[in-house]
């Protein structure tokens, strides 16, 4: 298993993004969210805190992780299990925005990785008008990201300024207590990547690496489920919301996910010495778990792209 997870943000929504060092267990990440998961605002309700949110950003995988491991896989492009870029027009509400503003940025890094630059144009435009019809559009200097988004070779430019647009977006977000809106873009975008794995999954079932990274996804899923419950008691839509994951997170507490401790060793590069991590983590899941989990999150994903 890869130690190392890219966190992707594109411009107002899980993208493209900053790398991690390391991936925090499933054992810390519980711990570090159950003693201190909100913070108080004036009104005396309480909202997701910055450092909590950028936690649950460091652990979610990327999509442009997810599509360069489907290229190396050696999976080809297919546009029909992504979201059509015109069914922009019927989202009509912020709640709806904001998931699919997540949704198409997914969408958006697979088309980028398997260059497919008109693709990628679509989904951008798609991305504009719900980053406008959530008043935060003021984020976005499209002009460069478009340019950066149809040429594959600057992938690192394209990093460094959506993932500065997306720091933005978070902060006016928290200001102005619409944190909900940040936490949908993250949730959208995390359903959409799964959506793709368990697609190519069907396709390739003998991949122990494609059911390994949908395994492990039930680290992100626990902590989803959490932050709906809280949101879901002020908003009908995000409880509703709410139901949905617990049941897909009920098929992913099936996982078991053992971590077998190694040795660490040191080893000199460069003339610095560096401690290596010998530890290892192994994701057992079934093919009946495996298969309630990829029907589960195609009924969830059908709601919000509809």
């Amino acid at each position: 298993m890869k130690k190392t997870l890219l966190v992707a943000l594109l411009a107002s929504m899980v993208l493209f993004a900053c790398g991690g060092d390391k991936k925090p267990s499933e054992e810390d990440f519980q711990k570090s969210l159950e003693e201190e998961l909100y913070d108080e605002v004036e009104e005396g309700i309480q909202q997701l805190s910055g450092e909590e949110l950028n936690a649950l950003i460091q652990i979610i995988p990327s999509p442009i992780e997810i599509s360069f491991l489907l290229r190396e896989l050696g999976t080809t492009y297919d546009k029909s299990i992504l979201n059509d870029p015109d069914n922009v027009s019927n989202y009509n509400t912020n709640f709806k925005k904001a998931l699919n503003l997540g949704v198409y940025g997914t969408d958006l890094g697979y088309t980028n990785i398997f260059e497919q630059q008109q693709e990628a144009l679509y989904y951008l435009n798609s991305i504009k008008d719900c980053a406008d019809g959530l008043n935060i559009g003021q984020f976005f200097d499209f002009a460069t990201i478009r340019r950066l988004a149809t040429n594959s070779s600057n992938l690192d430019s394209l990093l460094l300024i959506t993932t500065r647009n997306f720091n933005d977006i978070n902060d006016y977000l928290q200001n102005r207590k619409r944190d909900n809106l940040s936490a949908l873009l993250l949730f959208g975008g995390w359903l959409e990547a799964l959506h793709i794995l368990n697609q190519v999954l069907v396709k390739n079932p003998d991949s122990e690496e494609l059911k390994e990274r949908i395994g492990e996804q039930k680290i992100i899923s626990n902590q989803i489920v959490l932050i709906l419950g809280h949101y879901g008691k002020n908003n009908p839509n995000i409880s509703d919301l709410h139901k949905e994951f617990e049941e897909l997170d009920n098929q992913f507490r099936k996982v078991n996910i053992v971590k077998t401790q190694g040795e660490p060793t040191f080893e000199e590069v460069n003339g610095v010495l560096r401690i290596i991590d010998n530890s290892s983590t192994t994701v057992e899941v079934s093919k009946e778990t495996l298969d309630n989990i990829n029907r589960l999150t195609k009924k969830i994903r059908a709601n919000i792209i509809s």
